[in-house]
């Protein structure tokens, strides 16, 4: 069964840092690019960063360029996304999911195998 699970969220102030994680089971993260992406209370979901099947290349959202960071370790089979700078605005669901990346709309997804997110709230 193809399950991804995202973890890491939680409550942190404006300023402040998260990492969050992406593990699969039921197949290997290694073989995709990855995406992550975020859906805020009555929006859409948007995605915020991509990575390469070998890490090699990154793309972001300009909204947190500069401030995250999308990284993986294939070793583990985990792909991570550390958040600095946070801001009221990046609260949102974060999820993970194998993806195409883009340089101009930064990453697209196909992926039907959503998981639960972690959420990501930013408050003082």
């Amino acid at each position: 069964q193809l399950q991804i699970v995202e973890s890491g969220g939680g409550l942190v102030q404006p300023g402040g840092s998260l990492r969050l994680s992406c593990a699969a089971s039921g197949f290997t993260l290694n073989y995709y690019a990855i995406g992550w992406f975020r859906q805020a209370p009555g929006k859409e979901r948007e995605g915020v960063a991509c990575i390469s099947s070998s890490g090699g290349s990154t793309n972001y959202a300009d909204s947190v360029k500069g401030r995250f960071t999308i990284s993986r370790d294939n070793a583990k089979n985990t792909v991570y996304l550390q958040m600095n700078s946070l801001k009221p605005e990046d609260t949102a669901v974060y999820y993970c999911a194998p993806a195409s990346c883009d340089t101009i709309v930064v990453v697209t997804t196909s992926w039907n195998y959503w998981g639960q997110g972690t959420q990501v709230t930013v408050s003082s």
